[in-house]
C-alpha cells in the first residue's frame, strides 16, 4: 500500500485481511459510489470497511477481503 496515505485513526494491519485506500472525487454520486462498491464486492471480494466523506464532497473508502492464495486485481475504481 506505499504511497496510498490514511487517514488517521484507519488501522489496516492483519493477518487475515487484505485492505486497499480508495479516492472517490466529488463528482461521484452516492449512487454511483454504491454502485461502483457493489461491482468490487460482487467480482472482487472486497467488502466495506470504512467511509470518510470531505465537506469537499470527496470520499476516502477503506475496502477489505480476506487473504487468499490465487491474485484477485485491485479495484480501478
Amino acid at each position: 500500500m506505499a504511497g496510498r496515505a490514511l487517514p488517521a485513526g484507519w488501522e489496516s494491519d492483519s493477518e487475515d485481511f487484505e485492505y486497499i485506500p480508495l479516492r472517490l472525487p466529488p463528482d461521484v454520486t452516492r449512487v454511483s459510489a454504491a454502485m461502483r462498491l457493489a461491482i468490487q464486492a460482487e467480482f472482487g471480494g472486497w467488502e466495506l470497511s470504512r467511509v470518510r466523506l470531505y465537506t469537499d464532497g470527496s470520499r476516502r473508502v477503506l475496502l477489505k477481503r480476506r487473504k487468499t492464495t490465487h491474485h484477485v486485481p485491485d479495484p480501478a475504481l
